[in-house]
Parts: structure tokens; C-alpha cells; sequence
């Protein structure tokens, strides 16, 4: 955990944030800033900087954050129509909070993705 962190401060629920899934490895919530009616943030409970902080003892991890995304994404009501899964890294690919977070983000046409 980083004290610095607000992800890090969701997790530990020192800020409330809207919780759709956790487990001990996860926890997913509604994005505050939301960019279509589904628009969630699945983080992992460690403190992982971003992507390019993910070394081979984290494969597990992501593996299971692909899985339960699929699964939340499924519960949300977007795996038929179709949704995206982003990880943004570092500032200029778009990174504001510095701690490894995915976004599903679905409910509406999103266009192709440059």
C-alpha cells in the first residue's frame, strides 16, 4: 500500500468508493468520471505502479484480472455487446493515478480505437 495513493486509500476504505466486485486479490468500483453508462476500474489490492512495474511473479494476478473482468463485464450487462479493457501507462499513454488499474468501459458504441 502506498499512503499517497487514492486507489490504495479505496482499498483500504478510508475513501468509499462504489464496489461492484473484490475478493483478496482485487477490487473493482464505478470510475467517478465515467466516459459511457459502464465504466468500472478493476485494481489489483497490491501496489503496482503500473504495467511497466509487472514482472513474472505477477502473471497470476493478471491472469486473474482478465478472467474476473470478463466476469464482471458479463454481470454489467455489456459481454454480449461488447465493451473495452484499457490500461493506461505512465503520462503519455493517458496514466492520471499511478497505481496498475484496468477499465471496462461499455453500455454504448465505442468506435474503433486508434
Amino acid at each position: 500500500m502506498s499512503q499517497d495513493c487514492i486507489f490504495c486509500k479505496i482499498v483500504s476504505g478510508e475513501i468509499p468508493g462504489e464496489v461492484v466486485y473484490r475478493d483478496d486479490k482485487i477490487i473493482a468500483f464505478k470510475d467517478i468520471n465515467p466516459a459511457a453508462p459502464v465504466h468500472l476500474l478493476v485494481i489489483p489490492i497490491e501496489h503496482i505502479v503500473n504495467l511497466t512495474e509487472v514482472e513474472v511473479a505477477h502473471q497470476d494476478l493478471l491472469g486473474h484480472i482478465l478472467i474476473k473482468s470478463k466476469e464482471i463485464a458479463a454481470e454489467q450487462g455489456i459481454a454480449e455487446s461488447g465493451y473495452r479493457l484499457v490500461a493506461n501507462t505512465n503520462e503519455d499513454g493517458g496514466q492520471v493515478v499511478f497505481h496498475l488499474h484496468f477499465h471496462i468501459i461499455g453500455g454504448k458504441p465505442l468506435g474503433r480505437f486508434a
